[in-house]
């Protein structure tokens, strides 16, 4: 029964969403802990509110976690988010550049953005870190060139985009939610269920070998930073919406929030697993967490910070707890198997 019980045990453990379940248990305990603490926590309302409050964090994080899954990063999410918004906001307020020509320039902006970075990358064999670090000074400075100040959005058919709300029956979302969980979905697809998909993982899992395969490796890099240049531009866009002006310190350290959700999720830094559920999870689980300081009136918002980094080094901690005990048990059925064979050939 022992034994049953601790391969059991084992199994679960290895499972490549062990930690988007421990993710998901954390979350629902602390959901629980703020109905139990806080009158009106329950309310339908303040649950639709993550999602309305964080859809911009929900759209980078998703882009992040594409980098991660090929063992690589992207620093300068944030700043690109803080472009698009200067962008947007000098465009709509000192030009006469329609709305969806402004919010599409954005786009491929980002786009552009990230595939400058992913060549860069792939091509030359540079560190991710330092490229994309040069990306973040870059993008924030270019934001400060266009202004120091900040630039309120006041364009009325772009006013009434960010104020529209969705009836869902227990209460209401934003539209900038429905983009962040339509992008959620189209991604869950992609790696799951495309052959672009499997080959981001296969190169987080082993790049060497994913190229001796014969897959396309270097066009899959450029186009993963391609995609995180996109969510970068497209959550800058949703951002706008939440906070209706262009400043240079929007975004300011979403770069790491974005990580640490996705991380919390799930994702291996060291890249080949991850799971795009996970991801929303780990922004969630920060979503409840400034709801509660929200709730409780006296505690500093830094205290999400706090709270965050501790989480991420329990979680990261548990990856290498993880890795370690898939390593055992994969070297423990190597060694059973050759016993086997050789017993075999002994009695043959």
């Amino acid at each position: 029964m022992n034994q049953t019980m601790k391969k059991l045990v084992n199994e679960a453990v290895a499972s490549q969403y062990f930690s988007f379940f421990v993710t998901v248990i954390l979350f629902l305990a602390l959901y629980i802990i703020g109905v139990m603490s806080y009158n009106g926590f329950m309310q339908p309302q303040v649950f639709l509110n993550l999602f309305i409050d964080n859809a911009a964090l929900i759209i980078v994080t998703v882009g992040i976690t594409f980098t991660l899954l090929i063992g690589g990063i992207d620093l300068s999410v944030g700043s690109v988010v803080a472009l698009c918004c200067m962008i947007l906001a000098y465009l709509l307020e000192h030009t006469a550049i329609p709305v969806v020509a402004a919010v599409v320039g954005v786009l491929l902006l980002g786009v552009v953005i990230g595939g400058i970075q992913g060549y860069l990358i792939t091509a030359f064999d540079m560190q991710p870190f330092i490229i994309t670090l040069a990306g973040m000074f870059f993008c924030r400075g270019l934001t400060a060139v266009i202004s120091r100040e900040t630039i309120s959005i006041t364009n009325p058919f772009y006013v009434s985009i960010a104020s529209e709300r969705i009836d869902v029956g227990v209460g209401f979302i934003s539209i900038g939610a429905v983009v962040a969980l339509f992008g959620l979905v189209i991604a869950a697809i992609v790696l799951k269920y495309t052959k672009f998909g499997r080959t981001v993982f296969a190169i987080g899992g082993n790049e060497n070998s994913a190229s001796l395969m014969g897959l396309p490796v270097f066009k899959t890099k450029i186009c993963v930073y391609v995609i995180s240049g996109f969510c970068a531009a497209l959550g800058g866009v949703v951002y706008s919406w939440i906070m209706l002006s262009g400043y240079t310190l929007h975004g300011l350290g979403m770069e790491m929030d974005a990580i640490a959700s996705s991380v919390i999720g799930g994702t291996l830094l060291t890249g080949g697993v991850g799971f795009i559920p996970g991801t929303l999870f780990g922004v969630l689980i920060q979503g409840v967490i400034l709801t509660f300081i929200t709730f409780q009136g006296t505690l500093s918002a830094w205290w999400t910070k706090i709270v965050i980094g501790a989480l991420l080094c329990v979680f990261i901690i548990m990856q290498a707890i993880i890795t370690e005990r898939k390593k055992k048990m994969s070297s423990k059925s190597s060694m059973e198997s050759g016993n086997t064979e050789h017993t075999a050939s002994a009695k043959s």
